[in-house]
């Protein structure tokens, strides 16, 4: 294996430490306020364009699972027409 492939293979591996990183972070006790969620958004960004050279599908496979963070959760206010708490 060359000296390039050899840095893919690490900085794909560092990509998928830092994606269980972020994931960790995403969580909603993690998030709770507007600058928790800028920074964020800004991680799963920056994370996004370093994955965009990657040709690992783990890689690929944990920036969906980032985006995913930034949707916000649907709740159900109200069923046949009767508010839900």
């Amino acid at each position: 294996m060359g000296k390039l492939a050899t840095i893919d293979v690490a900085l794909d591996e560092m990509l998928v430490n830092l994606a269980a990183i972020v994931l960790r972070l995403s969580e909603p006790e993690m998030t709770r306020t507007p600058e928790a969620r800028h920074a964020l958004a800004q991680s799963v960004h920056q994370y996004a364009v370093c994955a965009a050279r990657s040709s690992d599908p783990r890689v690929h496979e944990l920036k969906s699972q980032l985006e995913e963070t930034l949707k916000p959760a649907l709740r159900i206010v109200a069923s046949n027409g009767v508010k839900v708490s």
